[in-house]
């Protein structure tokens, strides 16, 4: 199970990379798989500011829908454009060409887990 330390998780399964102001969010390695073959990405929220925990989206697999929920508060700013036509890059790469949403962050919270916890909470 790839869990890279550079990054934050939720309880959720969205991983977050902070860059200064900004987080870049998609969903983990454990969560695509746990998903199967993805076949939709669904983001609607480009332009809106969300609070953490909100719905932001949601991930179409072949056998269910799964919500994607904000690991933090903040306006989303991008939508990666490549999903749209290869929503398979979240299963194939899913801390790189598969991330979801970019984000200005208005307050981080203090509920995002290292990668040590995020182990720990799938029972790695």
């Amino acid at each position: 199970m790839n869990i890279p330390e550079n990054l934050r998780y939720t309880e959720d399964h969205e991983w977050v990379r902070i860059e200064g102001d900004e987080a870049v969010i998609g969903i983990t390695d454990f969560a695509q798989g746990e998903l199967g073959d993805i076949v939709y990405v669904e983001i609607e929220t480009e332009g809106e500011s969300l609070n953490s925990t909100d719905v932001f989206g949601t991930v179409e697999a072949v056998k269910t829908v799964s919500d994607l929920f904000m690991p933090l508060s903040g306006e989303i700013i991008e939508v990666n454009p490549k999903l749209e036509a290869n929503p398979e890059l979240i299963n194939s790469d899913p801390y790189g060409e598969g991330w979801m949403i970019k984000v200005k962050i208005s307050d981080q919270g203090d509920s995002l887990l290292s990668a040590e916890s995020y182990q720990e909470l799938i029972g790695g």
